[in-house]
């Protein structure tokens, strides 16, 4: 599994060992206003650990926790992963974050390295990102990345904003960076 280091945070693949972590992030209703509209209870924590496990051994890829560099502590995760969760779908990137973390570029930071591994590693032809349209923090992380608004649809039972960006575009783009991946 992979392991991506940013200048402050280390990418880990979400397993077992971070359900504290995580379950504090997901149980917080403001983190998951925009996410499910309702704060996770603890055998839902552990159902995403185990989904995520699954993918990880399936396709190589899913969510990662994102650990402080410097304290070690849980701050937020993220994915790449397909959108909808259907595999014939196009790679999805998305993220939450603690809100002590919020206003402080981990969102970007982490997203950027993701998306960057997404299009060195599985070569896809773009990767998309949604959110619901009031979600306006979260949209402005995707302008960041260079990605442009295509639409809005219905995903995860919600309706959403989706922005895209093409390979293209990522190698070309502002946000391009390299990573540091571990295997």
């Amino acid at each position: 599994m992979t392991l991506l280091l940013t200048p402050r945070l280390r990418l880990e693949p979400l397993d077992d060992h971070h359900f504290d972590g995580l379950h504090a992030l997901n149980r917080d209703p403001v983190v998951m206003r925009f996410i499910t509209g309702r704060p996770d209870t603890p055998d839902d924590t552990r159902l995403m650990i185990e989904r995520v496990k699954v993918r990880w051994a399936e396709f190589g890829y899913s969510w990662w926790a994102f650990v402080s560099r410097d304290s070690g502590q849980l701050l937020g995760s993220g994915c790449i992963q397909h959108l909808n969760r259907d595999p014939d779908g196009p790679l999805e990137t998305g993220w939450r974050l603690r809100q002590d973390a919020w206003g402080q570029g981990y969102a970007s930071e982490a997203a950027r390295h993701m998306v960057g591994w997404a299009f060195a590693t599985l070569q896809p032809e773009r990767v998309c990102a949604v959110c619901q349209p009031e979600n306006h923090d979260s949209a402005a992380v995707m302008q960041r990345l260079g990605m442009s608004f295509t639409g809005l649809g219905r995903w995860y039972d919600m309706d959403c904003a989706r922005y895209d960006i093409t390979a293209e575009q990522w190698l070309h783009g502002d946000a391009r960076v390299r990573y540091a991946a571990e295997a």
